[in-house]
């Protein structure tokens, strides 16, 4: 039957498509004389900027026992500096009408800034000062740190599947550092000092080790002057080299088995994978995108279509890939088993290895393939939308040792992808020699 949905299903899969005809946005990039990359993409819909520095130092830079540093590092960041007292700096930008946060992932810190355009150079210079003359005292850091590791209770120890997936990374990277947790191991935590703070701020907050990306209602001749003002007169340093984790070709089959009070059990299974910046080939890693959303990336993915609506052996499905990591990933499906059936965490396991072999022998219709890439590409091209996002996604790319011009060719390298490459990038990688699995299982109730 004809219907109206039935009509418009064929526009609005092209939509993205069309969306993606007009040329990149305008994009400029340069370098000041003290190593910091500047990126600069225009986008006028609104007049509105966001500024993003990226440093590239994470916890898979962290020695053993000093882990969790480059999060503590972040914390302290905002204590005060040679212009501002504790907390000063996001109340100036707070009275601005900015929107301000920062982050620490496992390659990065970042801090970022979204406010109006003539503002930006407000937001220059409080990051400008806040990476070069940070106040790291020791009474400022002895109740900073009591803050971290109530939040690493808070997140990781009282959240059962946030525990599993920490345990799980552990046993996932044996000879990478990505085993590190960003947050760090509490024992660690108990023994971080300032000295130890200042090293660490000294050697990483260098301006060759970070980009600064801003994208919003601007143009080169707009942000060029203001980086160089505020960021140009920034002493250049010697830069500690950054580490690109990279791990074992077939590690082993590994699990866990952790008893937690969940209300139904889950199973997690994270294969080992090169990220677009490990891949030997950038098709190779689009591969493992559309493999992601082919298996577990909608509710017509064949987890959910199979497993999910129709034999009910999961509640829930989804999955994850770092396509920007620095090293080698994870491509990993998690699972929580559906409770009013009587389905065991191996028994589950053994059905999506079912579908994975299957996949691993027979490629995808193109058919089921283009479906998945329509969704993969109309979601990124939402979220390219966000003048944020944008800047999240070229930042990354630069941080992981790439070219920011990567993310306007992501669509064209999509597009490559055929069926036999799923199927050749299933036999290699969706082995068991690359699995480590979690099963965590529900308490039982006493009494």
């Amino acid at each position: 039957m004809d219907t109206l949905c039935s009509r418009m299903l064929p526009c609005l899969a092209l939509a993205p498509l069309l969306a993606l005809a007009a040329p990149p946005p305008t994009t400029h990039e340069f370098l000041l004389d003290n190593g910091l990359k500047v990126i600069v993409r225009e986008d006028h819909r609104a007049p509105l900027v966001t500024s993003q520095l990226w440093f590239k130092v994470g916890s898979a830079d962290e020695a053993p026992g000093q882990t969790g540093l480059s999060h503590a590092l972040e914390h302290m960041l905002y204590k005060g500096s040679s212009k501002t007292c504790p907390g000063e700096a996001s109340a100036i930008l707070e009275s601005l009408g900015a929107s301000e946060n920062a982050f620490t992932g496992k390659d990065v810190t970042a801090y970022h800034q979204t406010l109006p355009k003539p503002y930006l150079g407000v937001a220059f210079e409080l990051m400008a000062d806040l990476m070069s003359t940070a106040h790291l005292t020791p009474e400022d850091f002895a109740s900073e740190i009591s803050v971290i590791q109530e939040e690493r209770r808070l997140s990781v120890e009282d959240s059962p599947l946030d525990t599993a997936l920490e345990r799980l990374e552990t046993l996932a990277y044996p000879s990478s550092s990505y085993r590190t947790p960003v947050i760090g191991w509490m024992n660690d935590l108990r023994t971080l000092n300032t000295a130890q703070l200042r090293d660490w701020y000294e050697s990483r907050y260098a301006p060759g080790n970070a980009t600064l990306v801003v994208v919003g209602d601007v143009t080169l001749d707009y942000v060029q002057p203001l980086a160089q003002r505020y960021f140009g007169g920034l002493a250049s340093r010697p830069l500690t080299q950054t580490v690109k984790p990279r791990e074992l070709p077939q590690p082993g089959e590994r699990r866990l088995i952790l008893n937690q009070p969940v209300p139904a059990s889950q199973l997690i299974m994270a294969f080992n994978v090169p990220s677009l910046a490990t891949a030997d080939t950038y098709r190779t890693a689009h591969a493992l995108r559309l493999m992601e959303m082919l298996l577990a990336g909608s509710q017509s993915a064949r987890l959910q279509k199979h497993l999910q609506h129709k034999e009910h052996v999961f509640s829930h499905v989804s999955a994850s890939y770092d396509l920007y990591s620095r090293g080698d990933t994870l491509l990993t499906l998690s699972t929580r088993l559906d409770s009013s059936q009587p389905t065991s965490p191996e028994t589950a396991q053994i059905r999506v290895w079912d579908l994975l072999e299957e996949l691993r022998t027979t490629p995808p219709s193109p058919e089921e393939l283009e479906r998945a890439r329509t969704q993969l590409i109309a979601q990124r091209v939402f979220a390219r939308d966000s003048i944020m996002n944008t800047a999240i996604h070229l930042a990354a790319l630069e941080s992981a040792g790439l070219s920011w011009q990567l993310l306007d060719q992501e669509i064209a390298e999509l597009k490559k992808v055929t069926p036999e490459d799923l199927r050749q990038v299933a036999e290699k990688y969706l082995i068991r020699e690359r699995l480590s699995t979690a099963h965590v299982l529900a308490e039982k109730k006493h009494g």
